[in-house]
């Protein structure tokens, strides 16, 4: 579970922004505005981020606040997993990234496995929708939603992309180090479980 500090930021950065976006009375945005402030002034004390940085990637967006939602393309070959290399912290994760206005979540994975491993892929089916705060990433200020989704390869090559710099296949007991921030562990090994049973209902929170 995530931090309680953690948690109350995003939710008055939600009553905030949702405040801001229907508020018409002058006194009314001044408050929201106060407790968008509030939100930023947390997380900087507890990240030691900047104020403005935190401005920028937290506290800026309009209308209504929903989750954001992450994505990732899940392949296996011979029974090993797809991954791909992050340049931002050298470690590995399943090919993804946020949803994109204007694609279903089938095209987002397909697309991100062309665009992170080289390989291009067909999706099959859904495999897990996973709430960030209820697994061990390091904190962030977004409400997260993971979706999992089970492709397969039907062409190209293992190639580097423009964020990632390797591509592997890996068994379930050889995985090289993951970048936390997009996929545990245990998060890929509940993913082998689809390998060995894909019947398996999918896997929600």
């Amino acid at each position: 579970m995530e931090a309680k500090w953690l948690t109350w930021a995003k939710e008055i950065q939600a009553i905030a922004q949702t405040g801001l976006t229907y508020a018409k009375d002058v006194y009314d945005i001044e408050r929201y505005q106060a407790l968008r402030e509030l939100s930023v002034d947390i997380l900087a004390n507890y990240t030691f981020e900047s104020k403005e940085k935190i401005r920028l990637a937290f506290a800026e967006d309009e209308g209504y606040c929903t989750p954001k939602v992450d994505i990732r393309g899940v392949i296996f070959q011979d029974g090993k997993i797809l991954l791909v290399r992050e340049k931002l912290d050298g470690n590995w994760a399943l090919p993804g990234g946020w949803g994109d206005i204007g694609l279903s979540p089938s095209e987002v994975a397909v697309k991100e496995i062309a665009e992170e491993s080289g390989y291009h892929a067909e999706a099959i089916r859904l495999l897990a929708v996973l709430d960030k705060k209820f697994h061990n990433h390091p904190p962030e200020p977004y409400h997260v939603y993971k979706f999992f989704i089970l492709c397969r390869i039907t062409g190209g090559e293992a190639s580097e992309g423009v964020e990632t710099n390797g591509v592997g296949f890996f068994g379930e007991d050889e995985l090289p180090e993951l970048s936390q921030e997009r996929n545990t562990e245990k998060q890929i090994k509940m993913l082998f479980e689809f390998l060995k049973n894909p019947e398996k209902a999918v896997i929600l929170d």
